[in-house]
C-alpha cells in the first residue's frame, strides 16, 4: 500500500471515530442508542400516542347538561340561634338575546376577553397547557382561555382548578364550537358571568351599574362592564380601594384599544371617550334594615377565609351568624331612643347628617353579637360599623398608655409612665424631645390647663398636652406598633409615626375598636371581632380563622390600662355611662371639628363601641354640632348615652360587679390607706383624689413659655377645644421625630 493510500485509510478511520463506529464500522457509545432518525421516530411516536389518547378523551366526553352554578340554590343566613335571617343567592340573573345588546358592547367583551373569537376553532391549546402547567405547579387561577371555553366553565363545568377539569374544558369547548354559532356562545358567555353586585348576566349587570337596561348601554358602559368581569370585587369602582380603582381604569382603556385595533370602535370616538363612574351599590331586595349590612359583613369574611365569589354565588351555603337577636334589638332600640327619635332632618339639615355605626363584641370568643351599620342598607349602603374613614379620637390615648407600661417607657427626666406620674396639663404645653421642643403643642378641650396632674387624672379628663407628650415619650414606632398588635390597620388613612398620631388622627371603624379594647379586656390576648359562627355547605365547613389567641401586650399592661379607665367612667368624661354595681371601663372621643364622637367600654362580659359620624351627601365628612337642637357632640354625649341605654339592657343585670385585675395601679385599685409621699414612687397605685404633689415629681416637659411659639392645632368642638381662627405658625423640625403631618394634622381631641 503506498504513502497517499494508507493516508486516506488513516483519515477514514478518524473520521468512523467520530460517527462513533470502529475500525470495523461498528456504532459504540450513545449512538448505539440514538440517531437522529430514532429520536425523530421517538418524538412521532410520542405524537400518535397523544393524538390517539386526546380521540379517545374527544368521543368519551359528552357536552354535559347545564351546571350548579347555571342552577344557583340560596343561601340560608341564620342569627346564633338558628333561626332565619334572611335567604340570598337565588340568582339575579334575566338572560337577553344578543339582538337586544347593542353590537358595540358585544365587541367590548370580545375586545377584552378574546379578540379573535370570530375565527379561533373554540379553544387555545397553548393557553390550556399553560393553564395545566401552572395547576400541576400550584399557581392557582390562570388566564389564556378562550370566550368559548370561559362559558363552558361557567355553564357546564365549574369552578376547579385540576388537570382533568382543564381537559374536559377543552374537549367540550371544541365540540360547542361546532355545535353552536358564534353568537350563541358568546350571548351565553355574557348572560353567565358573574359581574359583582350580586348580578349574573348583562342584564342585571346594567341594572346594578347603570341602572338601565342593557339595550340603552354605551360602549363606554359595555367596557366597564367587560373589565369588571376580571376582578368583580376588586373592580367594583364604586367601593373599590385607589389601586383597584387604578387597575379597572386600566382594564377599560384596554378593552377600547383592542376594538380600535380591530376596527370595531372609530380612533377619533374612542379619543374622546372618558371613564363612566358606575352608580352607588344598591341593596338587593330583602336586604333592607340592618339584614343588609349583617350579610355584606358576612360574605367579606368567608372570602377572607378562603371561600371564593363563584362558591359563594352557586349558593346551598348555610351560614350562622353569632349575631344574638336580643342584643341586637336591643342595640338598634338603643339608638333609636337615644338619638334618631330626636333628630328633625327636615328643619335641622345637620341632623341628616348624622350617622351611627356600633359594634359589639364578646372578648371571650370575639363574636360580634350586635352590630348597627346604619339607618339601613337600602337607605344607606355603607356599614358605619366597619368604615375606616373617621378619626378614632381620644379612644386611642389607652394605647398610648398601654404601649407605655409595654415598654416599661420613662418620662424626659427618667420617671416610669404609670398611673400616678404626673406630667404637665397645661393647654398648648410645647412637646418636647430630648430637651428640645418638636413644634407640637394640642390644646386641651376649652383651652383649659391643668398644671401638674397625673396619668389617671389626665385619662379621666382626656388631657391632649399629656398623651402628646407621652407618645413622644414611649417613641412614636412603638405606639404605632402596640396599637397595631392590639387591631388597628396599620394602613388606614392618617397613620403617619408623627406627634399628631397621639391625638388619633388616622382613620378606625367601630369594630376596629371594638377589637382593641376586647383584647385590653382579654387581658393582653388578641381578640378579632367576627361575624360568622360558621358556613356548611353539603356537609362540608369553611375554614374560619382563629378569633382569640396569642398574647400580643402582657396581662399587666393590659389590665392596668383597663384599671386606668374604670376612673374615666367613674368620675371621668364618660360618668354618663356610670351604672351601680357593674364594672365598667371606657373611654370618650371627639375628633377634628367635631366631625366624630366615640364612646368605646367594655365590662367584663362585653364590649361594645359606638361611632358618630358627621357626613353630608356625596360621603363628605361635615361637623356634627347641632345635632338634635344641641351644640358640639362629645363622646360623652350621645354615643355613651347609646353605649349606656344598650349595655344595660344587653347584660340585663348580670354583669360581673369587677374586673378580675393583675395590676397594682389605676383608678380600680384602691388607694393606699397612708398620705402619699412627696417622693414619687416608681411602682404604686393611685386614686385620682390624691394623686402626688408636684412638688417632688415634676413634669416631663418645662413649664416656662418657648422662646418660639410653637406651632398649636386648631381647636375643635365635643371634648376637643373651641374653635380658634388663629393661623397655626410653620412647625419648627427636630431631627429625633418625623414630623410628616404636622401641618396636616395638629388636631385638638377629647
Amino acid at each position: 500500500m503506498g504513502r497517499a493510500e494508507e493516508r486516506r485509510a488513516r483519515q477514514k478511520g478518524a473520521r468512523r471515530a467520530k460517527k462513533g463506529a470502529d475500525k470495523s464500522g461498528k456504532k459504540t457509545g450513545i449512538r448505539r442508542f440514538f440517531t437522529w432518525k430514532m429520536v425523530l421516530g421517538y418524538f412521532l411516536s410520542m405524537g400518535l400516542l397523544l393524538i390517539g389518547a386526546f380521540l379517545v378523551l374527544y368521543f368519551m366526553v359528552d357536552v354535559p347538561n347545564a351546571n350548579a352554578l347555571a342552577k344557583a340554590e340560596a343561601n340560608i343566613y341564620k342569627y346564633s340561634d338558628g333561626s332565619i335571617m334572611a335567604k340570598t343567592g337565588d340568582v339575579n340573573r334575566e338572560s337577553v338575546p344578543l339582538s337586544k345588546i347593542p353590537k358595540e358592547v358585544q365587541h367590548t367583551f370580545v375586545a377584552a376577553e378574546n379578540k379573535d373569537f370570530y375565527s379561533d376553532p373554540g379553544v387555545s391549546f397553548t393557553g390550556t397547557a399553560r393553564g395545566i402547567i401552572n395547576t400541576l405547579l400550584g399557581r392557582g387561577k390562570q388566564g389564556g382561555s378562550t370566550i368559548t371555553q370561559q362559558y363552558v366553565k361557567n355553564y357546564y363545568l365549574s369552578q376547579e382548578q385540576t388537570v382533568s377539569r382543564k381537559l374536559k374544558e377543552l374537549v367540550i369547548s371544541l365540540k360547542v364550537d361546532q355545535q353552536q354559532s358564534k353568537d350563541d356562545i358568546l350571548a351565553g358567555y355574557i348572560n353567565t358571568s358573574y359581574y359583582g353586585r350580586n348580578a349574573y348576566g348583562i342584564q342585571a349587570a346594567a341594572r346594578a351599574y347603570y341602572n338601565k337596561d342593557v339595550s340603552k348601554l354605551s360602549v363606554a358602559q359595555g367596557a366597564y362592564l367587560a373589565a369588571v368581569l376580571q376582578a368583580p370585587s376588586q373592580y367594583d369602582f364604586s367601593v373599590a380601594g385607589p389601586n383597584g380603582r387604578r387597575l379597572v381604569q386600566q382594564r377599560w382603556n384596554y378593552v377600547l384599544d383592542n376594538m380600535v385595533e380591530k376596527h370595531w370602535l372609530d380612533a377619533g370616538e374612542r379619543k374622546g371617550l372618558t371613564f363612566p363612574k358606575p352608580i352607588e351599590p344598591r341593596a338587593i331586595p330583602g336586604m333592607d334594615g340592618q339584614t343588609g349590612y349583617f350579610v355584606e359583613a358576612a360574605k367579606q369574611e368567608l372570602f377572607k377565609a378562603g371561600v371564593s365569589e363563584d362558591e359563594l354565588a352557586a349558593g346551598g351555603w348555610t351560614i350562622t351568624l353569632n349575631i344574638d337577636k336580643k342584643k341586637q334589638k336591643a342595640l338598634e332600640k338603643a339608638v333609636h331612643t337615644q338619638l334618631t327619635s330626636k333628630l328633625k332632618p327636615k328643619t335641622r339639615a345637620v341632623d341628616g347628617h348624622a350617622q351611627v355605626g356600633a359594634v359589639s363584641v364578646n372578648p371571650k370568643n370575639g363574636a360580634i353579637v350586635a352590630m348597627y351599620g346604619g339607618s339601613g342598607a337600602t337607605k344607606h349602603w355603607t356599614n358605619n360599623a366597619t368604615r375606616e374613614d373617621y378619626q378614632p379620637a381620644s379612644t386611642f390615648k389607652p394605647l398610648i398608655l398601654a404601649a407605655a407600661l409595654e415598654n416599661d417607657s420613662t418620662t424626659q427626666d427618667g420617671q416610669p409612665i404609670r398611673a400616678n406620674t404626673v406630667y404637665d396639663g397645661d393647654s398648648k404645653h410645647p412637646v418636647k424631645d430630648d430637651g428640645g421642643e418638636v413644634g407640637f403643642a394640642p390644646p386641651n378641650e376649652d383651652n383649659k390647663d391643668y398644671g401638674p396632674i397625673n396619668v389617671q387624672k389626665a385619662m379621666n379628663n382626656s388631657v391632649n398636652s399629656v398623651f402628646a407628650q407621652m407618645a413622644v415619650d414611649v417613641g412614636l414606632d412603638k405606639v404605632k406598633k402596640t396599637a397595631t398588635a392590639l387591631g388597628m390597620n396599620s394602613k388606614a388613612g392618617g397613620f403617619d409615626v408623627a406627634p399628631a398620631m397621639s391625638l388619633g388622627v388616622m382613620g378606625a371603624s367601630p369594630k376596629d375598636m371594638a377589637g382593641v379594647y376586647a383584647t385590653l379586656d382579654n387581658h393582653g390576648e388578641k381578640v378579632t371581632p367576627s361575624i360568622v359562627k360558621s358556613a356548611e355547605k353539603g356537609g362540608e365547613s369553611a375554614q374560619l380563622p382563629d378569633t382569640t389567641g396569642g398574647e400580643v401586650i402582657s396581662r399587666t399592661a393590659a389590665d392596668s390600662v383597663t384599671s386606668v379607665l374604670t376612673g374615666v367612667v367613674d368620675e371621668g368624661t364618660g360618668s354618663a355611662v356610670r351604672q351601680k354595681g357593674q364594672a365598667m371601663a371606657g373611654k370618650t372621643g371627639t375628633s377634628d371639628e367635631n366631625k366624630s364622637a366615640w364612646f368605646t367600654g367594655y365590662t367584663p362580659d362585653l364590649v361594645t363601641s359606638v361611632g358618630m359620624f358627621g357626613e353630608a351627601k356625596g360621603g363628605k365628612q361635615v361637623t356634627l354640632t347641632g345635632t338634635a337642637g344641641g351644640g358640639r357632640v362629645n363622646g360623652g354625649g350621645f354615643p355613651a348615652e347609646i353605649w349606656g341605654a344598650y349595655m344595660g339592657a344587653a347584660l340585663d343585670g348580670k354583669g360581673s360587679s369587677k374586673f378580675d385585675l393583675d395590676t397594682d395601679m389605676g383608678a380600680a385599685v384602691p388607694p393606699p390607706s397612708s398620705t402619699s409621699p412627696t417622693t414619687p414612687p416608681t411602682s404604686a397605685s393611685t386614686d385620682p383624689t390624691t394623686s402626688p404633689p408636684p412638688t417632688s415629681e415634676s413634669p416631663t416637659a418645662s413649664s416656662s413659655p418657648p422662646t418660639t411659639p410653637p406651632t398649636t392645632p386648631p381647636t375643635t368642638g365635643g371634648e376637643s377645644p373651641t374653635d380658634n381662627t388663629t393661623p397655626p405658625t410653620t412647625p419648627p423640625t427636630s431631627p429625633s421625630l418625623d414630623t410628616r403631618s404636622l401641618r396636616t394634622k395638629q388636631r385638638g381631641h377629647g
